[in-house]
């Protein structure tokens, strides 16, 4: 019951990071703003790639948990600091 709720709740996440980086990324398209991709890419990246990780790559008997933990943590990083990109400007 708890897997399968945590599984909808990343679901929902992914689907909802997607929209909100469409969202930014039509903005970047519309006004040449390198911060709204900036954006786009760190929304992607906090909430698309850890879903695809776990979903995708997750179930692969070559990945480890540690090795998905670690992949899922440097997307999060990535992604942060593309949103810091955001407030530099």
């Amino acid at each position: 019951m708890i897997g399968t709720l945590a599984d909808l709740a990343t679901a929902v996440t992914a689907v909802v990071g997607v929209f909100v980086a469409a969202l930014a990324f039509r903005g970047y398209r519309q006004n040449a703003s390198s911060v709204m991709l900036a954006l786009a890419v760190g929304v992607v990246a906090i909430t698309v790639v850890p879903f695809l990780v776990m979903g995708l790559l997750g179930p692969l008997p070559a990945l480890s948990d540690a090795q998905a933990l670690v992949a899922i943590l440097l997307a999060h990083t990535f992604g942060l600091v593309a949103i810091h990109r955001t407030f530099r400007n």
